[in-house]
Order: structure tokens, then C-alpha cells, then sequence
């Protein structure tokens, strides 16, 4: 009797279930797609058959092919800046992004697009850095400012930086220590000169945001910390000598081997100021700027020329500073007004992002990095100074109701003096699983994903971005480098998009 009865609820019951799973499959809210239908947009995605992704994201999720829609010109060694995925149109995401105001950002690695999660092994961290490991394959460093938002302490006044090798989790949504992460041994500067409201900072102990990055030989460490002059400012080290790697961190940059690296060597004088470099730098360097110098300053980066000689970009608003640094961290004279000269002022004006109230303004952000504007799969891609530039990240903070807002732009300029701008973002960059405007993403620095890249990159590489997010959780996004060039505003007269 019973067997007879669950037969009956059996018939009754199954066809429920059909339906019900019917519904949920063919709704246009259930967020399933086959991982055939993804492979068309991501290379590098896991394994996984149940990847979920909502419709309309994937429809947004533009192609590698999109992405580099810039084609060589294998006689002119130009490449045609990608345009705006036509797929993006003019929908807005729930978290706010639009695509007439953005542009939206894709990871190639998660299974979703978004972003992915740095973990120093549950350690409260802020500002992160990855830049790839030497020696080890699929694995790189992350090094971040120890900061536990959950401190009541009302003056903090020693701070250090953590490092530790990661390594990704099987869906590459997130990147974690392999071990725990230890201190770098990053010598304290002193007091500074520090007076009146500025007091207080010279109780400060420790290395404050760090910046880890390669130049073309040696990755860098560039920190704030007590001044010996002024009150606060930026020094240098050598990375790898803090990591106990050895000088310029055991690899050869792979985009210096054979005929250019060849060429590289017989430079003299270039060798000799690269050795001063490394040797130098072994040791915390201060930093300096020509005049005038505030009590302080923060947020320079440092970028070079084919020729290896380093330089300093210590503002971008009101208007550019920038100068060539000697080894003893010494600054030469301002070389932007050449640049203006050049027609720098004009573009500037043209696309830099309008400040609306006292409350907004321009931050250098990132590192630079060094990128030549066709493909490396391309065998007539050779870099000249035609096709090569170097970028960097910055942004515009606005700040109310005690709280900041950062929107990237990305500035682009060219590799010889004067360093004229090329072009810069038209729209700010928007990380996809950024959930609404007002979530602060505080981009922080940029590297080549692969082990070998060091400063110099090409369209179809890879670059990692690394971020805040309201000094409580650190993350990551890997995208190609062409997609930082969507939409450029170019100086020259071309149109970017």
C-alpha cells in the first residue's frame, strides 16, 4: 500500500520539478552559462563546467579579439588604438557603471570577469603590489602595508610593509601567501623636520604605501617615510635586496635579450650609470625634487628612457614636474616646461578630468611602465620610439562626508625627451565587481603578469592592477594591456575612440 501511494506522489511531484527547473533555466535572471559559451571571451579560465556568469555581463564581456581591435600597420610599425567594444552600447550595470561614462575593465582569468582577492593570510593589509617572482613559475610577490582597520589607537606610529610568495587558488579568484608573510627590513629615516601642525609626524616609524615594481634591470621599492631635510618624503631601495635576491632580482628583463640587449651592452655609459644604480640603492635612498619642495610629499613615480637613465614624475596637476634623477637620489632641473612647450599644455587641457569644487583633486596613483603599441605575437612588431611609450595610472579623488572616491585614468607619454604626452584616458577605468560609485578603489600599482617582464610590454600582454578597497580588503585584476587603451584621448589629432 504504501509503495503504491509514494508511486502516485511520484507522478504527481516530478513533473513540478521539471517545471520548476525549467523557469529558473530559461529566466532571464538565472545567471548559468556553458563554459563553451565563455571560452569565446576568456583563454586562461579554469576548468570548470558550472561557471556562472549573468547574461548581461557576458554580452558586456568584450573578446581578446574586441579588445585589440587596432591592427599593425607592418609598414609604419603603428598600431590603430582599440576602439570601445560595441557590445559595451549604453546600458548601465546595477553597481552603476555605465558605459557612457566608463570604461569597464575584465579580468581574463576569473571564471566572471571581476576582480580577484589578495590574501596575506588573513593579515589586515592595505596599498598591495604584485609583481612576478623571479625564479618561480605561476608565482608571484605581493607585499602591502600592515593596517588593521579595527585599530582604536588614536596616533599609530610604527608601520611596515609585508611580503610573502603567492600563489592563485584552482578558480584564480584568489591570490594567496604560500607562507606567512614576513616584515621587510626596511630601515626607519629619523625624525624629519617636522614643526607646528606637522609635529606629530615626526613620531612615525616605518616605511608608509610602498610602491614595488621592476624598472628595466631590478624591481624597486619606493616608501615614504621622515625626510632629512623637510618633514616627510620618498626614498628608494632595491628590492632585491631586501628579498636576499641578489642584484636586479636573478632574471634578464626578456624583452632585452638577443639583438637590442646586444646593442644595450655596448652603451658605456649606460652600464656605468646602471651599476651606481644597483650599488647605490642597496641601501634607503631619498628621493629629491627640484624646487619647490612641499613640507610633504608623496605619490611620485619613476620611469626611463631607452637609454636606462632614470627620471622622476613628481606632479601631473596643475601642471606636469618631472626630472632626471642622479644615483645619489639627487634631482636636475624641472624638464616639463620643454614639454609644454612641445604642446603638452594644450592636451592636458583638452582631456585632463575637470576639477568641480575644492573638494576634487589629480593624484599620481601607479608605477610606469614601458609599452610598444603593436603585438608581440606580431613578427613585425619592433620597438622604436615611433610605436613605444610609457604610462602610468592616475586619478581624481573627490572627497565628501569624510569619505574618498578615486576614479583611474590612465596617461600615456612618449619615451625620449621632452616626454611630450601622447594621450590620456577619456573616461575612467571602472573594475568589473565594483559594486556601486561610492565603493572607494584606490588603485595602488601595475606590473607585467609574466615571470621575465619586466618594465617593457607589448599590446597582447598582460598587466596586473592592484587596489584597495576602503582600506579593508586588497585585490587584483589581470587584463590585457591593449585594454588599458580603450578610448584614449591622443594629443596628435588621431582618434583613440
Amino acid at each position: 500500500m504504501l509503495v503504491r501511494e509514494l508511486r502516485r506522489l511520484t507522478l504527481i511531484v516530478a513533473p513540478l520539478v521539471l517545471l520548476f527547473c525549467a523557469v529558473f533555466r530559461y529566466s532571464d535572471t538565472w545567471p548559468i552559462v556553458s563554459y563553451s559559451e565563455a571560452e569565446g571571451w576568456i583563454d586562461s579560465t579554469p576548468d570548470v563546467s558550472d561557471a556562472s556568469i549573468d547574461k548581461q555581463d557576458q554580452q558586456a564581456i568584450p573578446t581578446q579579439e574586441d579588445s585589440q581591435r587596432g591592427d599593425l600597420n607592418s609598414k609604419g610599425g603603428e598600431y590603430d588604438l582599440p576602439k570601445v567594444p560595441a557590445s559595451f552600447g549604453s546600458s548601465d550595470s546595477p553597481g552603476g557603471y555605465s558605459a557612457d561614462t566608463h570604461i569597464e575593465l575584465f579580468s581574463i582569468s576569473t571564471p566572471d570577469g571581476k576582480f580577484f582577492k589578495i590574501n596575506f593570510n588573513n593579515k589586515p593589509v592595505i596599498n598591495p603590489n604584485i609583481i612576478p617572482h623571479p625564479l618561480l613559475s605561476d608565482t608571484w610577490i605581493i607585499v602591502a602595508q600592515a593596517h588593521d582597520p579595527e585599530d582604536t589607537t588614536i596616533m599609530r606610529t610604527k608601520f611596515v610593509e609585508l611580503a610573502c610568495d603567492a600563489i592563485f587558488n584552482e578558480l584564480f579568484t584568489e591570490l594567496r601567501c604560500v607562507r606567512p608573510p614576513v616584515e621587510l627590513s626596511i630601515a626607519p629615516t629619523g625624525p624629519g623636520n617636522c614643526d607646528g601642525e606637522l609635529a606629530y609626524m615626526s613620531l612615525n616609524v616605518g616605511p608608509h604605501d610602498a610602491r614595488v615594481f621592476y624598472g628595466p634591470r631590478m624591481p624597486f621599492a619606493v616608501y615614504g617615510s621622515n625626510a632629512l631635510e623637510s618633514c616627510f618624503g620618498l626614498w628608494i631601495q632595491d628590492f632585491s635586496a631586501l628579498m636576499g635576491w641578489g642584484s636586479g632580482g636573478g632574471v634578464v628583463d626578456a624583452d632585452t635579450q638577443g639583438q637590442e640587449w646586444q646593442q644595450q651592452q655596448q652603451q658605456q655609459q649606460q652600464q656605468q650609470q646602471q651599476q651606481q644604480y644597483d650599488e647605490l640603492f642597496q641601501l634607503g635612498t631619498e628621493l629629491r625634487r627640484p624646487p619647490p619642495a612641499a613640507p610633504v610629499e608623496k605619490n611620485w613615480f619613476l620611469f626611463w628612457d631607452p637609454d636606462g637613465i632614470m627620471y622622476a614624475h613628481y606632479d601631473i596637476a596643475p601642471r606636469r614636474v618631472f626630472a632626471q634623477l642622479a644615483a645619489d637620489g639627487s634631482a636636475g632641473p624641472d624638464l616639463a616646461p620643454v614639454a609644454a612647450a612641445a604642446g603638452d599644455e594644450v592636451c592636458l587641457e583638452r582631456y585632463m578630468p575637470k576639477m568641480l569644487s575644492e573638494t576634487e583633486a589629480i593624484h599620481q596613483a601607479t608605477n610606469s611602465l614601458s609599452i610598444t603599441l603593436c603585438r608581440r605575437s606580431d613578427l613585425d612588431c619592433q620597438p622604436t620610439d615611433k610605436n613605444t611609450f610609457i604610462f602610468t595610472i592616475f586619478q581624481r579623488k573627490t572627497f565628501a562626508n569624510f569619505h574618498s572616491v578615486y576614479e583611474p585614468y590612465v596617461l600615456v607619454f612618449r619615451r625620449r625627451a621632452p616626454f611630450e604626452v601622447y594621450g590620456i584616458s577619456r573616461k575612467p577605468l571602472w573594475i568589473r565587481g565594483r559594486e556601486a560609485r561610492s565603493r572607494m578603489f584606490y588603485v595602488t600599482a601595475m606590473s607585467w603578469k609574466d615571470r621575465g617582464r619586466k618594465y617593457h610590454g607589448y599590446m597582447d600582454d598582460v598587466v596586473f592592477l592592484s587596489f584597495g578597497i576602503e582600506d579593508r580588503e586588497t585585490a587584483g585584476i589581470d587584463v590585457l594591456a591593449s585594454d588599458l587603451l580603450v578610448g584614449l584621448g591622443l594629443c596628435e589629432g588621431r582618434e583613440g575612440a
